[in-house]
């Protein structure tokens, strides 16, 4: 079995550079199939991007989170989940602030989005619940790591129903993106090659997730800094880079629904890396490894999360920098996590 911790530090850094790279072919290559795939599936572009492009996009976070938990490395495993969520966030305003026409936010606004923000919020609360709650488990795993894959799962299905019968629309303005359910016998391509090409890039992107697991856990000592901070903020950040790429590249496209769907989709699936490591984490329940730091991270999302979600209501149409002020305030708040992060970690770990 591989031992990154016995090899040399620039191994450790090379292997962490060459599966970032192949993270990022992989996320081009899969927007390219995306809104395709949405169009031919009937599914539409913010649930395709919610369950399938999100889903897939997050695989080296999941396994990042769960080869580490496996490994005896809990904060690790929480830290890189629960950090990928807030720098993916930050990711749409990057996105929005390339997408010329109008505030992403405005353009974008539908029942379809609104709901996956609530879902994200909802699932994001249960940890925080579940560490005040006493450590019950079961084969060392706690109940509440079958009730979020529930929750997400129902979560799924108002989406869904949200994009096929809306009981709410935004109101249309002359920069408002509508997206227009296909005419029957659509098609633009084998769709099992699509889905064939699709799956290909979700292996790789597990593969790579997996390297930069173990590379990371290894980096964090040779760097000497904590779990908490190389998960939070270094491999938090590569393993949400495949959200950037296809946020930016859905958004070149003009697939502003696919875009905000594979960042909010993605992450919501993050907090299933919870659920998934409790799982593999064998000493007890990870619920109840929770800090500080981990809490500030979820109750900063939340924070985030809210504002994204107000910032799709009042749909501000242009702003300072090309984005409205939900843009502002989440790109500030990413800024103080950051900080909040790097200045526990050095504290943690004094010269």
């Amino acid at each position: 079995m591989l031992n990154p911790a016995a090899w040399p530090l620039s191994a450790n850094i090379a292997v962490f550079i060459a599966a970032t790279v192949l993270i990022l072919f992989c996320g081009v290559a899969m927007t390219r199939v995306s809104a395709t795939l949405a169009k031919i599936t009937g599914f539409g572009e913010a649930f395709f991007g919610a369950l399938f492009l999100g889903a897939v996009t997050s695989l080296s976070g999941s396994v990042t989170s769960t080869a580490a938990a496996a490994q005896g490395h809990p904060n690790l495993a929480l830290a890189n989940a629960l950090g990928g969520i807030p720098a993916q966030t930050a990711f749409l305003v990057i996105a929005d602030i390339f997408y010329r026409k109008a505030n992403l936010e405005h353009s974008a606004a539908s029942a379809a989005n609104l709901v996956q923000g609530a879902l994200l919020i909802a699932l994001l609360s249960m940890p925080l619940a579940v560490m005040a709650m006493p450590p019950w488990t079961v084969w060392n795993v706690h109940p509440a790591s079958l009730v979020i894959p529930a929750a997400y799962i129902g979560g799924l299905k108002l989406i869904q129903h949200a994009y096929t019968l809306p009981m709410w629309r935004p109101r249309k303005t002359n920069a408002t993106q509508t997206e227009e359910k296909p005419p029957e016998g659509y098609s633009q391509g084998s769709p099992a090659l699509l889905w064939c090409r699709f799956a290909a890039c979700g292996v790789i992107v597990g593969t790579a997730g997996y390297a930069l697991s173990e590379s990371g856990v290894a980096l964090s000592k040779g760097f000497g800094v904590s779990e908490n901070l190389i998960g939070a903020v270094f491999t938090a950040v590569v393993t949400s880079l495949p959200e950037l790429v296809t946020c930016l590249s859905a958004v070149r496209q003009g697939a502003l629904n696919l875009a905000i769907g594979d960042i909010l989709g993605g992450n919501s699936f993050d907090i299933l890396f919870v659920a998934f490591s409790d799982i593999a984490y064998r000493t007890g329940s990870i619920y109840h490894v929770l800090g500080r730091q981990h809490v500030f991270l979820i109750s900063i999302t939340i924070l985030m999360t809210a504002v994204l979600l107000l910032g799709l209501l009042r749909r501000e149409k242009h702003g300072i920098g090309n984005i409205g002020f939900e843009g502002i305030l989440v790109l500030a708040l990413y800024a103080l996590t950051l900080a909040v992060l790097i200045v526990q970690g050095s504290a943690t770990n004094p010269p």
